[in-house]
């Protein structure tokens, strides 16, 4: 599959730094870079529309050049070794790739080849579904991953002794990269499924991950918390700080009580906890 490579370099004092990267996402681009000049952001090459990008960029306050790149499959790992760094959550936990050398006296040790699918801990919202994965007990306990990406949360869920996990995707790049960062891991409890929301069987989920964005949490919420046991924990991510009370609405909607807030640049994640007894 071939990729655009969007470059994005920004003027100095760009106010659109946060909001950039969302609305590009709602047109189709899937994976984003901060780099030194602004920001590089890819989408699948057959999914690109310069109408729609254009129409993006003019509702920009601010110009900023832009370049478009064709990057053939065989060039991602290139482009990613060239980009991707580790990221340390806390100091117990690590997200490398394979060609990263192992820290010594790592207490937790996520190996991700860091193809295109989302998920490698570099963007605000995974790196908070980890911090809090990473305080939430999940020994013994199933696991739903939802947009799972890279599949990097479920991975951290089985080495803290998760009894199963799901990890469910919409996109086959991101499906196919799971599979083989499960096998990097020595995953075998974990099930990836390729599909959404609707793919969701009768299994019910002591514990839920989505971190995907603002609009199919709006419209799967619902879907997520029937697979849900009563007082469940949910964990929603892949939204704007602004975006909070329109999931918190929904969220009451659905029996789900707010417990705690975690926030970075401006990109939210929170935690529900399901209670049918709640008033509507």
């Amino acid at each position: 599959m071939e990729y655009i490579e969007l470059k994005c370099t920004y003027p100095e004092k760009f106010s659109g730094e946060e909001i950039l990267p969302a609305v590009l996402g709602e047109i189709g681009f899937e994976s984003f870079v901060e780099t030194d000049e602004g920001l590089s952001a890819y989408i699948p090459k057959d999914n690109f529309s310069e109408k729609e990008l254009n129409e993006i960029l003019s509702m920009l306050s601010e110009k900023i050049e832009t370049s478009v790149v064709i990057i053939p499959d065989q060039n991602w790992n290139e482009l990613w070794e060239r980009n991707f760094d580790p990221v340390w959550i806390g100091n117990q936990c690590i997200v490398r790739a394979p060609f990263h050398e192992k820290p010594e006296n790592i207490l937790y040790d996520l190996i991700i080849e860091p193809r295109m699918a989302f998920g490698t801990a570099h963007h605000a919202t995974t790196f908070q579904m980890l911090q809090y994965l990473l305080k939430e007990d999940v020994k013994g306990k199933k696991v739903l991953d939802m947009g799972c990406g890279t599949g990097v949360i479920a991975i951290l869920a089985e080495i803290l002794g998760a009894k199963s996990i799901t990890a469910v995707d919409n996109d086959e790049w991101a499906y196919n990269n799971a599979m083989d960062n499960f096998k990097l891991n020595n995953i075998h409890k974990t099930k990836a499924l390729l599909g959404d929301a609707s793919s969701l069987g009768d299994e019910i989920y002591n514990v839920i991950f989505a971190n995907i964005n603002r609009n199919i949490l709006l419209q799967d919420m619902k879907a997520y918390t029937d697979v849900l046991c009563d007082n469940g924990i949910i964990f929603f991510s892949g939204f704007y700080t602004e975006d909070n009370d329109a999931i918190i609405e929904e969220a009451k909607k659905c029996h789900l009580k707010l417990t705690e807030t975690s926030e970075k640049e401006n990109w939210s994640a929170l935690k529900f906890t399901k209670n049918r007894a709640l008033e509507l």
